[in-house]
């Protein structure tokens, strides 16, 4: 990776913590040699190192020092690169994908389907839509939060039983148009495998994959 590219990748992860601690309630960041310590304080979530360019020795000087069960790492790598400088301790976790937007469309939002009908209200900071049932059930949700020019969106979900309705592209879109009116230039996000073919649709992209890897107790 050349340096330039190096750079742009550090500010696509950084923007992506910095926007992840507002969306979740979180502590500030707190930076690190190897990227970033966010102290959640939560049970079976301690908290979370985010390392933005692991390598053999920064996973060795990690796991020999971080004892407490629920501390979370979050890994800039694909399991295949990572996995085998982890002690047994550490649980793997499902793959996941970084992916950006490098334009957000200034779109008005998209209507809800029949049956359904689409909310967006911000709060502290963070934009959350949902799709409601004509019930006022929640179908669908996602939010956002802003660092800087970019969007990072999160908690992006459609209940079970309201799925393949095209509620996720309502989400989404919906999203990408309130963070555009709000100034956003780009969006990034972490996705699932079933989350990535989604956004893919929508024209994201992938930047690079993710390992999630938990402490297990004793």
């Amino acid at each position: 990776m050349t340096e330039v590219l190096k750079k742009v990748h550090s500010a696509t992860v950084g923007a992506w913590v910095d926007g992840w601690v507002i969306s979740r309630r979180a502590p500030r960041p707190v930076p690190e040699p190897w990227g970033w310590r966010v102290d959640v304080g939560l049970p079976g979530h301690v908290a979370r190192h985010i390392v933005s360019a692991p390598t053999p020795e920064i996973l060795h000087q990690l796991t020999s020092r971080i004892t407490t069960p629920g501390t979370w790492l979050k890994l800039c790598a694909p399991a295949a690169a990572v996995v085998p400088h982890l002690p047994a301790a550490w649980r793997i976790q499902e793959p996941e994908f970084m992916m950006i937007a490098t334009r957000l469309p200034r779109t008005a939002p998209p209507a809800a389907p029949a049956g359904y009908t689409a909310a967006v209200t911000t709060r502290a900071g963070v934009t959350v839509a949902r799709v409601l049932t004509n019930a006022g059930e929640v179908a669908a949700r996602g939010q956002f939060a802003p660092a800087g020019r970019t969007a990072v969106v999160d908690q992006v979900e459609t209940a079970a039983r309201h799925r393949r309705r095209g509620l996720g592209t309502v989400i989404m879109r919906t999203l990408a148009s309130a963070a555009a009116s709000a100034g956003a230039r780009q969006g990034v996000l972490v996705a699932t495998a079933e989350g990535r073919a989604l956004y893919e649709t929508l024209g994201w992209t992938l930047h690079i994959p993710m390992t999630a890897v938990v402490l297990t107790g004793p």
